[in-house]
């Protein structure tokens, strides 16, 4: 079984407005480059070469015109496709079914910034078999994530946006799922936002017994408040400061 990964951005990041009324979130620069070319560049150093890119609202054309086949990141080819307005995490990988074609799938957030490699996590998702893994991380504001209750080395229950977290361990935007991710799909309903939630994803592997996480490693961030985008420019530059190369051209 092969692996594929999966690029989620779309949104009409509306959190952002008004530097997303005239292009999508994941097209504004993180220092020295577009935000989308940070995920991509995560999952090539995690060895994965075939990478769909879900996006949507009136500027999805701008990402083929930005990555073409992403020769730029030694790709031989980019996959696209189109979502809809906004009806959740769950609801744009769905989208991705036709080209997992059966294989499994690393899953990440157009919008999520990481410092460290994450290939370890994912190979020891493929010597995993079937079942789930997730990347937490351990952050000042919960509340704003889906939260992990964990017991010994197993998680109990992924709570969405609590008010009152019972851990400070977030759900990062990194997933990865054998095959039956996109059956679990099918069963959600919509959350009282309207919206198919990951969350419901990852507690069905949960309540399985097939799910297993790991704690990333070095800094992750979201861009998707003013807050967390200066945070990640900030922090990719810090980093840029280290490598020297990283914003060459």
């Amino acid at each position: 079984m092969s692996l594929r990964g999966i690029i989620l951005a779309g949104g009409l990041g509306k959190r952002l407005d008004p530097l997303t009324r005239i292009t999508n979130k994941h097209l504004l620069p993180v220092y020295c480059k577009p935000m989308i070319y940070y995920p991509i560049q995560t999952l090539v150093d995690a060895g994965v070469r075939d990478i769909l890119i879900v996006t949507g609202g009136n500027n999805a054309g701008d990402f083929l015109r930005l990555l073409g086949n992403g020769a730029e990141f030694g790709l031989k080819h980019i996959n696209y496709t189109y979502q809809r307005g906004e009806g959740g995490i769950a609801e744009a990988l769905n989208l991705a079914e036709h080209f997992a074609q059966n294989d499994k799938t690393v899953v990440i957030l157009g919008d999520n910034l990481i410092e460290k490699s994450i290939k370890k996590y994912v190979e020891d998702f493929i010597k995993q078999g079937e079942g789930a893994k997730i990347l937490l991380k351990k952050v000042l504001d919960p509340e704003r994530f889906g939260v992990a209750e964990i017991k010994g080395d197993k998680i109990v229950k992924i709570e969405e946006k609590p008010k009152r977290p019972r851990s400070d361990l977030a759900v990062t935007g990194i997933y990865m799922y054998d095959p039956k991710v996109f059956e679990i799909i099918k069963t959600l309903k919509p959350s009282r936002r309207g919206e198919l939630e990951i969350t419901d994803v990852n507690n069905r592997y949960i309540e399985w017994g097939e799910m297993t996480f790991d704690v990333l490693d070095g800094w992750w961030t979201d861009c998707g408040t003013f807050d967390s985008l200066l945070r990640a420019n900030k922090l990719v530059a810090k980093k840029a400061d280290k490598a020297d190369k990283l914003c060459e051209s």
